[in-house]
């Protein structure tokens, strides 16, 4: 009997840990979504031109430091309708060189107005801007225009002076449902074009369905959920391999002891 339980429940064991490395391995939020419609696009292609003001350049720095986090809102009629707590770092490549540009909250500036189907969120400030067009389609929303543009002091003083734009359009990024927040502590990062890269570090958002101005439940993204995730897969399979060498010595043992008993 002894010898035909122990194969048995090994197989029950390595069947279990397959399932649940097959369930972490599926997206755990499984929202889903849609296109938005011409009309709306449209619209987003109305603010391409933001007016910067650039007696303040932006200096670009030649390493990366941490960007300062902020909070910023807009408002409807006196309402909060919109909210991003983040920090951004801007990332240009010049002549094969990377610079990099911290946005700095104090003299960060909000401005985009709110809709029942989309809202533009944009931040602005001297010298450049960076701007979230939300969509709205039944009980989920998402971003779905990222634009950037950046006008730096030059890198050197025989440097021409530089423009740089971006836009990921026609993407359905930080999805949640309607009233929560999408929330990533973890590194994001944005190719708005191959010479200009955005990076929000941490980063939480919400564009409709705010309670008193305040973020909803947080919805994790896939990034965190991986980070979490892992050292508890990690220890599942250390139990199990544990298990198993237990298993295994009892099986070992109990055989050698019936040896004796037939000698």
């Amino acid at each position: 009997m002894t010898r035909t339980r122990c194969p048995i429940t090994l197989f029950l064991m390595l069947s279990s840990l397959h399932w649940l490395g097959s369930s972490l391995a599926s997206n755990p939020l499984g929202l889903l979504i849609s296109v938005a419609s011409k009309d709306e696009v449209l619209a987003i292609n109305s603010k391409d031109a933001p007016i910067t003001n650039l007696s303040k350049r932006p200096v670009l720095q030649p390493k990366e430091t941490l960007p300062l986090q902020s909070t910023y809102t807009i408002k409807n009629q006196g309402k909060v309708c919109a909210r991003s707590t983040l920090g951004v770092e801007f990332e240009v490549t010049e002549n094969k060189k990377k610079y990099y540009f911290n946005m700095n909250p104090s003299s960060t500036r909000t401005t985009g107005f709110c809709g029942k189907q989309k809202t533009v969120f944009s931040l602005e400030f001297d010298g450049g801007n960076l701007q979230f067009t939300f969509i709205k389609e039944g009980d989920l929303s998402y971003v779905k225009t990222i634009r950037g543009l950046l006008q730096p002091a030059p890198t050197c003083k025989n440097c021409q002076n530089k423009t740089y734009v971006g836009v990921m359009d026609h993407e359905k990024l930080f999805k949640a449902k309607n009233g929560l927040s999408f929330q990533c502590n973890s590194e994001t990062k944005l190719i708005l074009a191959d010479y200009f890269r955005v990076k929000l570090v941490p980063l939480q958002i919400q564009a409709f369905g705010l309670v008193s101005g305040e973020f909803g439940k947080e919805v994790e993204c896939w990034e965190d959920y991986n980070k979490r995730m892992i050292p508890i897969i990690l220890g599942a399979v250390a139990v199990a391999i544990c298990l198993i060498a237990i298993l295994t010595y009892v099986l070992v043992r109990e055989r050698r002891g019936r040896g004796y008993e037939q000698l």
